[in-house]
Parts: C-alpha cells; sequence; structure tokens
C-alpha cells in the first residue's frame, strides 16, 4: 500500500470508527486545530447520510418531524455505518433498526418505513412484460387448473401490525394523520409499480393467501381448492377468477402458462 493509500484508508477509518490516530497526520491551519478541521469532515459524513435517510423516508420524516428524525438517522448512522458507494442501499435496514428497543414501543414508525422501502425498491424494480387479460384467451378451459403465474419482479407483500396505510395516505396527502393503532389482525399489503408508478393496496386475507400461493408457483387449480376453504365452496372458482383479474389489470404477472 502506498503512502498516501494508507493515510486515505487511516482518514477513512477515522471518520467511520472515530479512531483518531489519523490526527497525527493532520496539520492545524492558521485559523484552527486539527481536531475541528477533521472534525468538519466527521459531521459532514453523518449529515450526509441522514440527509439520504431523508430522502428514501420522506413521510416518517413528516410523521416525526426534524429532531426526532435526526435522532433517528444519526442513531442508525452509528449502528450502521454505509457499506457501499451507492447512498440508495443505505436505508435498506432502517425498517428493521426501528424494530430495536429504543423505538420498539412505536411499531408505526418501523412499518412505516418498511412501506415507503418497499414503494421505493418497487420503483427501482427491473421491467418485465406484464400479461394481459388478452393472453388468457390463448388457454383452453380444460387448462386453466394447470395455469402458474409469474410475478412481476417490482411485486412485495408486507404483513404489518398497524393502521400505516392510513397514516401513509393521510401524510401523503398533507392531511393529519390518524392515531396509530396496533391491529388485532395483520395488515396485508400488496406493493407493485404499475407502469411507472409504485402502487399499494389491502388485501383480504383471502386474496393475500391466494397472492403468496401463486406467486410461490401454486396452479390454479390447486388455488381454488384453498379459497373453498375460506368461504363458499361453490363459489371459490369464481372468486379465484375475480382476483386473477384484478391481478392483470393491475400489470402485476409477467407470465402465466400451463405446464403441469
Amino acid at each position: 500500500m502506498s503512502d498516501f493509500a494508507r493515510k486515505q484508508s487511516d482518514f477513512q477509518r477515522g471518520i467511520l470508527s472515530g479512531d483518531d490516530k489519523v490526527l497525527a497526520e493532520i496539520l492545524d491551519s492558521p485559523k484552527e486545530k486539527r481536531e475541528v478541521l477533521f472534525g468538519v469532515y466527521k459531521y459532514a459524513y453523518g449529515s450526509r447520510l441522514v440527509e439520504a435517510l431523508r430522502n428514501d423516508h420522506k413521510l416518517l420524516h413528516s410523521y416525526v418531524g426534524d429532531e426526532m428524525f435526526d435522532e433517528i438517522g444519526q442513531a442508525y448512522v452509528a449502528a450502521n455505518p454505509s457499506q457501499n458507494p451507492n447512498l440508495r442501499w443505505f436505508s435498506q435496514g432502517l425498517p428493521d433498526f426501528l424494530k430495536t428497543a429504543s423505538y420498539g414501543e412505536y411499531p408505526i414508525l418501523s412499518d412505516l418505513a418498511a412501506l415507503e422501502k418497499a414503494l421505493n425498491d418497487a420503483f427501482d424494480a427491473k421491467d418485465a412484460p406484464v400479461v394481459q387479460l388478452a393472453d388468457m384467451a390463448g388457454f383452453a378451459p380444460e387448462a386453466w387448473n394447470e395455469l402458474r403465474f409469474e410475478a412481476h419482479p417490482s411485486s412485495c407483500r408486507l404483513d404489518l401490525s398497524t393502521n400505516v396505510a392510513a397514516v401513509w395516505l393521510s401524510l401523503k396527502e398533507d392531511e393529519m394523520p390518524p392515531d396509530a393503532v396496533s391491529l388485532e389482525q395483520p395488515a396485508r399489503l400488496l406493493i407493485w409499480r404499475q407502469d411507472v408508478t409504485p402502487m399499494f393496496r389491502e388485501l383480504s386475507a383471502e386474496e393475500a393467501m391466494m397472492w403468496d400461493e401463486a406467486s410461490g408457483g401454486i396452479p390454479f387449480g390447486v388455488l381454488c381448492s384453498m379459497l373453498a376453504t375460506y368461504d363458499d365452496p361453490d363459489g371459490a372458482a369464481a372468486r379465484g377468477a375475480g382476483y386473477l383479474h384484478g391481478w392483470i389489470a393491475a400489470g402485476l404477472l409477467t407470465g402465466v402458462s400451463a405446464e403441469s
């Protein structure tokens, strides 16, 4: 390692870990001590990462306000030094971080961060062709039991414990959000990108089950048998077809095949 590369490594380690040995390599300026000069870089590093968090989680920022968001951001930066030169990925661990002891008593925070993360990820997901309703006409009725579906790469399912959807929607409209409430049953959310717009909606327990199984490759005939355990068995196939129609119309599927 060259002397310059060593100094760069020492400087980086000093910023990331607080190791002040690098101060021996820094000269005082005519106006300021080396500790202050180095401190400027350390502060700039942390503040830039907090800014990246704020950009990725605008609604969480709006919900908690400047002071609490900066507190959260600084704590996250201290616990999660950046490992990637692309700031887009720095905030990926924020939902899990907000489940820790310091913030775990406020589950709305981790839920809101998780929803924003999923929407960001949906926006950045790769493109893929989407199944059209006309494509389904090519399958003979006797083939439908064997139909298997491929979810669009932007799709994501979350089970969250609070009324996060109502809070998110109010914040998005710059309205006062409702009080956070922990739910007896999880909010079953489906997130995806329709055209270029990230979307989400809440699913019933039945549709969530069908989506989870369908996106895992379970054929349509088996899905309908599973739906029959939720409600009227005679209407299971019709309900399954209705859910499937909605997914196709929303651009949620990128493939369908009749392979057994």
